[in-house]
């Protein structure tokens, strides 16, 4: 039986950043379309997990990756249109059980481009 990731997100100026918390992932697939993120892989125990998400707005599919760690798969998207808020990360204007905003990463964006250019390089280095 699959089941979905607890997830985070987050926005800022010109990225979306969404955080998979499964630790020791297995067979990672992240498929970023145009308005549209699935997620699926396995943990140690061999649990399914798997995350559909028709995004709130556009982002550049071709300009998004994801990183993987011993504890999470985070994928960071570029906005389509930048310096444009997402009040959420899904179309609908729902909130599902799993998802959830990562108030550890959520800042007012004044300021903000330094910072996330450097968490990008940062991400793109490994």
């Amino acid at each position: 039986p699959r089941q979905p990731a607890k997830t985070l997100w987050y926005d800022r100026p010109r990225y979306v950043y969404l955080e998979f918390c499964v630790e020791d992932s297995r067979d990672v697939k992240v498929v970023i379309e145009d308005h549209r993120l699935v997620f699926s892989c396995k943990n140690a125990d061999g649990v399914e997990f798997y995350n559909e998400i028709d995004l709130y707005a556009r982002v550049n599919s071709k300009d998004s990756r994801e990183k993987r760690s011993d504890r999470s798969i985070t994928c960071f998207m570029r906005k389509w249109k930048e310096k444009v808020a997402w009040p959420r990360i899904t179309k609908e204007n729902i909130k599902p059980a799993w998802l959830s905003v990562d108030f550890d990463n959520w800042r007012d964006w004044e300021g903000d481009e330094e910072v996330e250019r450097a968490m990008v390089e940062q991400y793109a280095e490994v």
